[in-house]
């Protein structure tokens, strides 16, 4: 008897659902009501009077105005927030640390990441300077800078991935991934698809190099660098140097015209010689003792030690982002860490994937009206200029007359 297909469906669902229910959520931020009493926001730069704040908002444009996030504001500021978790190590777990970002300021320069905190930080005073073990998210300045930020912290350096991961630029919504998996592979996604895989080995410096140029090495006396070599055989000709530059022009003819002895003695004018060739050079030939350009040979480091736990980030306990921003109007919401990819693809699913198209849908409203309220603006001062035209003509008009 054939298995109906419906069993397989919820085969399947189950499956999920269990995956789901088995995944251990660190930290998990829709910004609803009471999330103030979660977040603590930092007196980072508030003596200079340069501290931003956080406004909680669904934005300009929403698929659900009811869901909120929090957005920089205003203009020309400095901005840090941070919240705290129970304290946890992502020893022989998977981590996921998930966010949305979106830049309704259509932002030119500024920063959308945020960060991933170990040990105890003063909340009150996290800023710019605060050590981090994690920062993660997009970056954009001008034109040569449109990327995913992924730098990782070990030994109290900060280590940025050596892949290129361009970045979302519009004014909507995205979700931005990492995932570091127990055997030190990664992945980052952006809106639930991946864009970036690897190693934490090769992809970061995170460990000194497996092996070095030997310091010691010296190339040897004998080693020819020279590729090619003046040709022996070839010999200048005997009366290569007497052939001169420039010649007297056969076709030039004195002017009919020219009087010696008020014009001074008729010279013909030079031309370049047909015949000269520059200065002579002796032709090269392959050398046949090269060697190619010298290297140093690789030996082992002695500093080099393989690290089990270079994908480990213990400690980890906040969660938080600072930012300078000259135009204001970044908006983060759905925070989430977790040690199951596909628990946070489900929560990015039901969150900013329920809502994406009528954000979209929003956003283009928005910008129509604008559209219509520019043409309409334009259109009145192409009507004004039209009659400022018509009532100096009709006065000129009535000038002529009167004289």
């Amino acid at each position: 008897m054939a298995t109906p297909p419906s069993f397989f469906f919820l085969l399947s669902a189950s499956i999920l659902l269990l995956s789901i229910v088995s995944a251990e959520v660190f930290f998990q931020e829709r910004f609803e009501d009471g999330w103030e009493d979660r977040w603590v926001k930092s007196d980072w730069k508030k003596d200079e009077g340069m501290a931003g704040d956080w406004l909680h908002t669904a934005g300009k444009w929403s698929g659900d105005p009811a869901d909120k996030g929090i957005q920089t504001t205003p203009d020309y500021r400095f901005f840090a927030i941070s919240a705290q978790f129970p304290e946890f190590s992502n020893k022989d777990k998977t981590l996921v640390f998930q966010f949305s970002v979106k830049h309704e300021q259509k932002l030119d320069c500024g920063g959308g990441y945020m960060k991933l905190l170990s040990g105890d930080v003063d909340q009150k005073k996290f800023g710019g300077e605060t050590p981090y073990s994690i920062m993660f998210g997009p970056d954009i300045c001008g034109y040569s800078t449109k990327k995913v930020h992924a730098i990782l912290t070990r030994d109290g350096k900060n280590h940025l991935i050596k892949k290129d991961v361009p970045c979302e630029t519009d004014q909507l919504s995205h979700v931005y991934t990492f995932i570091i998996h127990p055997d030190a592979t990664y992945s980052i996604l952006i809106d639930n698809e991946e864009k970036q895989s690897g190693s934490l080995y090769s992809d970061w410096d995170l460990l000194p190099p497996k092996q070095i140029k030997d310091p010691n090495a010296k190339k040897p006396e004998d080693w020819d660098e020279e590729e090619y070599i003046p040709d022996p055989e070839d010999k200048k000709p005997e009366d290569y140097d007497d052939i001169p530059k420039e010649i007297t022009d056969p076709d030039a003819k004195k002017p009919e015209d020219w009087d010696d002895e008020e014009d001074g003695e008729w010279t013909a004018p030079t031309i370049p010689n047909p015949e000269y060739k520059g200065p002579w050079k002796q032709k090269k030939i392959k050398n046949p003792n090269y060697k190619g350009k010298w290297k140093a040979p690789n030996i082992d480091n002695p500093d080099y030690k393989d690290d089990p736990d270079l994908n480990v980030f213990p400690n980890l306990k906040y969660v938080a982002t600072e930012l300078w921003q000259v135009k204001s109007g970044t908006l983060f919401d759905n925070i989430l860490i977790c040690d199951d990819p596909e628990y946070a693809k489900k929560f990015a699913e039901e969150t900013w994937g329920k809502q994406k198209d009528a954000e979209k849908a929003a956003f283009e409203e928005v910008e129509k009206k604008k559209e219509a309220e520019e043409e309409s603006e334009k259109s009145d001062i192409d009507q004004s200029d039209d009659d400022k035209e018509d009532a100096d003509a009709e006065e000129e008009e009535d000038h002529h007359d009167e004289l």
